[in-house]
């Protein structure tokens, strides 16, 4: 799979091959030019499938040049593998042309022919193929005819399919490989005649990313093959590892072709010091091979491998002393089919005893690889003769070869498959009706003049199904219906290595990609008997989120907490998400729970004590007003105006009962009634008050000469009539404000973010400003007149209490406002609380203290005399 092509090599191959096609254009013969000298196997038939095989190992870099004369092999290193494909391939050509079903009254042949692995001696066996290797090949008119192949199963690389196939493609000759699996190849725009019954290197990809998500592996490193095998599936691996798998790479490194101490070493120490416990090796056996023993050297265990393809079946790696390091690895493998009667004919293989000396087949040398003799005389230059002299009569049965190993098929079954695939779409193709063919003027192929192209038409439309039970179809890349077996390497107590299969992943039309996995099966090469951990960062448990360290890849984070307010309720989540209006993270930021309320509550030791104090008023306002309705018809009391002692008494409890609407959770009847309550209540009182100075005043006035006039003003109708207009302004007030714009509920956030402040919105700031003024001005015109009666004689000392509380009153107020706008929350309701309680005990005490002192301790000041007394001794 080796991407290195020989430009001028390609441009010769391919002037040679388009010069002897375009000659045939101008003679009613085509002459073969010159003459390659391949290593084949054949077998005539009506009609001809081509086999590119890999059948020696090695080559020693043969003469690229065309020749006439015949030229020994070049090739060595027997691959009982290789042999093993193309006997699948004569196989299942024996099979078809005995099946009556298939291809009826057709004798299918083939041409295989051995690429020794290499670019070169692959390309001179697919051109053979396409123009024949008879020197002459009389043609009809205009060169028309059946050329010397329809199809080519090949090549087993995918530099070679590449290359191979640029060519083909040109003259539409399908090309169906068997082992090609680069990604590259499903390109229909470059490759139009390329199919293949082996998935791409996309899909395996695909497997891989689905193991590492099955499991846990988000950092893994990667080793690569440099060739179009192994830098394919990086970028696959690149561009697919987050988005699909979500996890990335740790590293990836370029294993080197040949043995490179220096630049292995390296790559190893790479691995070695790597967190990534897991290690993608997308290569081929020579390069795990080179691999392994600096591994080895260096002693590094612990690594979860896992294979692809091209090394998950390699025996020469399942040796007991790498199994401490590569047992329990999971590869991924071609789908292993059963091939019936396979073995059967593998034994019927028999020597040419006809051979010459000049070329000797296949199977005389697969004879003396096997019995380790020779037929005599040996030309000079073969490498593979040796030992005893072949008699050809030697017992195959007897030896135990690989060769017969028909237990694990999987390249082979592709080769089945894909001779198959060639046989159905020639089938299809003769079974064509005139007239309603597929081509022009809906004309159909014929036996003995079908093209090439005309094949790969069918081949996208061909649709059948092994006796394995497979499907085998094209997709619109020339790509059969992808499915992989997971395979596991167990190390078993007695040294040797067991391959099981533990899981499949395969592509339908109804479920998409699919993995399946055995996991009870599966080897693991640890103490703990358990897969591996694998992650560059520990997962990011609920609460916190994903922050990415800069410059590193993104599956290295750190883990943050989410932020107040935010949460996060899955594990490595990328962000924290806000929890709603009205609820608030958990201190472990994992859900959210309702946010705590706050406002001014009967529960709490604040509203306890302020509901306990307003009652306490209530009930000192009530006891005063039994005292003074007992001690009604004394003098202190009549003294005092006590209708309007009485109607001050009642306005001071409303007082103290309009602060239980303050505490408490705020509702809409409370806000609107709290304010109004407290504004009507405060101004009653104010207004008794008032008109009491102003009675003060008058009395004063008409002790003088020529004042009694002044006493009709203030009578005990206008002195009602006064309270009620002054108190009626402040309900009108109250009413528009209501009416405009109410008080409301209000959740207020901004105080505490993880509390809701439960408060009353006063709607209009113009409204609760006019109604505290109006009682302001109501305050402060008492205290004026309170102030100008202070100096009257003690007989009319009321004067002096109503200053005193009116001073009380206002120095409450005016501290009010600052504490009431800077408090937040329930403190502001508190405030106000206060504020009405301590104006309305100023009011109670200096108002009626002194009156209760003198009823209940000094009764004998309460007479008519005693109170004149003292206005007379002053």
């Amino acid at each position: 799979m080796r991407d290195f092509v020989d430009n001028n090599l390609l441009l010769l191959m391919f002037s040679c091959f388009s010069s002897a096609v375009s000659s045939s254009l101008y003679s009613s013969s085509c002459q073969l030019q010159e003459q390659f000298n391949l290593i084949g196997m054949h077998k005539t038939g009506d009609v001809i499938l081509g086999g590119i095989f890999p059948i020696y190992f090695f080559s020693a870099d043969p003469d690229l040049t065309f020749t006439s004369e015949p030229q020994l092999p070049t090739c060595y290193g027997f691959d009982i593998i290789g042999l093993r494909q193309a006997q699948t391939m004569a196989f299942a050509i024996d099979e078809i042309n005995r099946n009556s079903n298939l291809l009826p009254n057709v004798t299918l042949g083939y041409s295989l022919y051995d690429n020794c692995i290499q670019l070169g001696i692959g390309f001179r066996a697919a051109l053979a193929l396409v123009s024949g290797q008879e020197e002459e090949v009389t043609v009809e008119e205009n060169c028309e005819g059946t050329p010397p192949v329809l199809g080519i199963v090949g090549d087993s690389t995918s530099s070679n399919s590449i290359a191979i196939s640029t060519v083909l493609g040109l003259y539409k000759v399908p090309l169906v490989s068997y082992f090609a699996t680069c990604s590259c190849l499903s390109d229909r725009q470059k490759f139009p005649s390329f199919f293949r019954t082996i998935p791409s290197d996309a899909f395996q990809v695909n497997a891989m990313i689905q193991i590492l998500k099955h499991f846990g592996w988000t950092w893994a490193g990667l080793l690569i093959s440099a060739d179009d095998y192994g830098v394919h599936a990086a970028r696959s691996f690149h561009s697919d590892l987050g988005p699909v798998g979500g996890g990335c790479l740790a590293y990836t490194e370029i294993l080197p072709w040949g043995d490179d101490p220096a630049e292995l070493r390296r790559i190893v120490d790479v691995m070695r010091k790597s967190t990534a416990r897991v290690v993608i090796v997308f290569a081929h056996k020579t390069h795990m091979i080179n691999l392994m023993k600096e591994v080895v050297r260096q002693n590094v265990t612990g690594l979860q491998w896992i294979a692809s393809e091209a090394w998950t079946s390699v025996d020469v790696l399942q040796t007991p002393h790498l199994m401490p390091y590569l047992s329990g690895t999971l590869g991924i493998a071609i789908r292993r089919g059963e091939i019936s009667e396979l073995r059967d004919f593998l034994l019927q293989i028999r020597p040419d005893l006809h051979y010459t000396t000049d070329r000797k087949s296949v199977m005389n040398q697969f004879w003396e690889h096997i019995f380790q003799c020779r037929f005599a005389p040996p030309p000079a230059g073969w490498v593979e003769a040796g030992g005893e002299l072949c008699t050809g009569q030697e017992v195959i049965e007897n030896v135990e070869n690989e060769l017969f190993d028909v237990s694990d098929l999987r390249p082979e079954y592709n080769v089945y498959k894909a001779v198959y695939a060639l046989a159905y779409a020639l089938d299809d193709m003769l079974q064509c009706e005139p007239g309603r063919g597929p081509f022009s003027n809906n004309t159909c192929a014929h036996l003995q003049r079908m093209e090439p192209w005309q094949v790969v038409h069918y081949l996208e439309k061909v649709n059948f199904t092994t006796t394995f039970g497979d499907q085998v179809s094209f997709d619109e890349n020339g790509d059969s219906i992808p499915i992989y077996d997971i395979i596991n390497w167990v190390w078993l107590p007695n040294g040797r290595t067991n391959v099981q299969r533990v899981g499949e992943f395969k592509r339908s039309a109804f479920k998409g990609e699919e993995l399946t996995l055995d996991e009870d099966k599966i080897f693991w090469n640890f103490e703990s008997k358990q897969p591996p951990r694998s992650v560059c960062s520990e997962s990011c448990h609920p609460g916190t989120r994903m922050a990415t360290k800069k410059g590193e890849p993104e599956c290295c984070f750190d883990c943050v907490p989410c932020s107040e307010g935010k949460i996060s309720n899955t594990t490595d989540s990328m962000e924290c998400t806000s929890c709603p209006e009205d609820f608030w993270s958990s201190p472990q930021r994992d859900h959210c729970v309702p946010k705590k309320t706050e406002f001014l509550s009967y529960h709490e030791p604040l509203g306890i004590c302020l509901t306990t104090t307003s009652l306490f008023g209530t009930f000192i306002c009530v006891v005063v007003l039994g005292i003074f309705i007992h001690h009604h018809s004394t003098p202190i009391v009549r003294a005092n105006n006590s209708e309007l002692s009485f109607l001050l008494l009642v306005s001071l409890k409303l007082c103290f009962l309009c602060s239980l609407l303050f505490i408490g959770r705020p509702r809409l009847w409370t806000c609107q009634l709290r304010h109004a309550a407290f504004g009507i209540s405060f101004v009653l009182c104010v207004s008794c008050i008032l008109v009491k100075t102003m009675v003060v005043l008058a009395v004063f006035r008409a002790s003088k000469p020529g004042g009694e006039s002044s006493l009709k003003w203030f009578g005990a109708m206008q002195q009602r009539g006064t309270v009620l207009v002054l108190t009626s302004v402040q309900a009108a007030i109250c009413t528009a404000w209501l009416v405009s714009a109410s008080p409301v509920p209000h959740k207020n956030t901004q105080y505490h973010s993880d509390k809701i402040v439960y408060e009353c919105a006063v709607g209009s700031t113009v409204g609760f400003a006019v109604l505290l003024g109006y009682i302001g001005l109501l305050a402060v015109l008492s205290c004026i007149l309170a102030f100008l009666a202070k100096n009257l004689p003690d007989s009319f000392n009321e004067a002096k209490h109503i200053t005193f509380s009116m001073l009380i009153f206002c120095a409450v107020w005016v501290a009010f406002v600052p504490a009431y706008i800077s408090s937040p929350g329930k403190y502001a309701d508190a405030v106000e609380v206060f504020a009405i309680l301590a104006s309305s005990f100023g009011l109670l005490v200096a108002l009626f203290g002194p009156k209760c002192y003198i009823i209940l301790l000094r009764p004998e000041q309460n007479t008519k005399k005693a109170i004149m007394s003292r206005g007379t001794t002053k």
